[in-house]
């Protein structure tokens, strides 16, 4: 089955950096399309960023250049990297699959457990 399995959040004061990653197992990797979102307090999904198979990247306006999304087919792990972070991208990141816009929020097939991102001084 579907697996994702986030790491690396945590509390970071504002303007600091930190690298998420997700490790996905169940499925075609290299294949698919993966897709960062994430859960403000508060109901609804937010979508950061999607990578394609080709490591093509397509983000969110708001990200406005701090965030960086990669990955690695041969380790089936998709990474978030986050600079300049600001009180406003505290929330829980979710690494995710079969990801469509709904009115308000995000809907996706898959998701991980997601990790807690803190952006406090």
């Amino acid at each position: 089955q579907v697996q994702l399995v986030e790491s690396g959040g945590g509390l970071v004061q504002p303007g600091g950096s930190l690298t998420l990653s997700c490790a996905a197992s169940g499925f075609t990797f290299s294949d698919s399309i993966m897709s960062w979102v994430r859960q403000a307090p508060g109901p609804g999904f937010e979508w950061v960023a999607n990578s394609v198979s080709d490591g093509t990247s397509v983000y969110a306006g708001y990200v406005k250049g701090r965030f960086s999304v990669s990955r690695d087919n041969a380790k089936n792990t998709l990474y978030l990297q986050l600079h300049s972070l600001e009180a406003s991208d505290t929330g829980v990141y979710y690494c995710a699959k079969g990801c469509v816009a709904v009115v308000g929020t995000m809907r996706c097939d898959y998701k991980g457990q997601g990790t807690q991102v803190t952006v406090s001084s």
